[in-house]
């Protein structure tokens, strides 16, 4: 079996940790350490299956197929397959506006 790394950009480590805060914040820490070890797990599995996620939806509309997606709702982890990579570019809440934030970070417009 083909097995994939699994490398975080800065950006997304970011989107991570901003996730966490907020759920320390307005939850208990102990519930953001479970979310946040759940989102990691989430994309480590990604190690032997990288093409399983759907391409995000936002993006098919400007015809951009080089990213994929999962979930651990309500949040979207976005990455890309490259050569025996799967890099994650961004963890994010999918009740946000995700098509400004797609088209800005990913396609840097």
């Amino acid at each position: 079996m083909t097995r994939y790394t699994i490398v975080v950009e800065r950006r997304a480590e970011d989107d991570l940790n901003e996730v966490v805060e907020y759920i320390a914040a307005h939850d208990s820490a102990e519930r953001a350490v479970e979310v946040a070890t759940k989102i990691e797990r989430s994309f480590a599995a990604l190690e032997t299956s990288p093409n399983r996620g759907a391409h995000p939806k936002e993006l098919l509309d400007y015809g951009n197929r080089d990213f994929r997606e999962i979930y651990f709702k309500p949040y979207r982890i976005i990455y890309r397959v490259w050569e025996r990579k799967v890099v994650i570019v961004l963890i994010a809440d999918g009740r946000r506006d995700m098509r400004a934030l797609l088209t800005r970070r990913l396609l840097g417009a």
